[in-house]
């Protein structure tokens, strides 16, 4: 184990991030992540992994050439999200500044769309229905597609029209 600057050349040298498969940067500041992932890089680290609070240091990551971020704040809202979120919530991904969300929810039997076609469900405008799980395969979605209990879907869904996807998914009086 090594304990040291992540900043010093000598330091990432003993290490052996020229044989390293990525570097993941996580300090509590953005800048010595940044900067500790380029020098990884430049040392011969094909991938860089940083921990990024502050939003607009994102434009610099393609220029330094850092080719991926963690966004606690980003993290913490879906993970809060998932558990408030009605019905059988697997995921949930707040996009933007919370303008949209990505929801991946199992479907119950007591469902108001199970056993029903896509094209017959009333989802509202901003709704987009990405992609459907079934048996364990990911299937394509189309009109004719019925949505069966079990089935896993994730679905894109503006803000505005998240409760109307929550009432969807959410299972009837009866299942209790």
């Amino acid at each position: 184990m090594l304990n040291g600057d992540g900043l010093d050349e000598t330091l990432l040298t003993e290490a052996g991030i020229d044989r390293a498969d990525a570097i993941l940067t996580v300090t509590d500041d953005d800048k010595t992540n940044m900067l500790a992932a380029v020098r990884a890089k430049a040392a011969g680290c094909p991938f860089a992994i940083v921990l990024i609070n502050d939003p607009t240091l994102l434009p610099l990551m393609e220029p330094l050439g850092i080719d991926a971020y963690i966004n606690p704040r980003a993290t913490t809202v879906s993970s809060i999200l998932r558990h408030i979120r009605h019905g059988r919530v697997k995921s949930v991904y707040s996009l933007g500044d919370a303008e949209a969300e990505v929801i991946e929810a199992e479907v119950l039997s007591t469902s108001t769309i199970a056993g029903s076609a896509l094209r017959d469900i009333d989802f509202p405008e901003g709704v987009l229905v990405a992609g459907v799980r079934k048996a364990g395969k990911i299937v394509k979605p189309s009109g004719a597609l019925k949505i069966e209990a079990g089935d896993v879907v994730v679905i894109f869904a503006l803000a505005a029209d998240v409760t109307r996807v929550e009432q969807l998914l959410q299972v009837s009086i009866d299942f209790f």
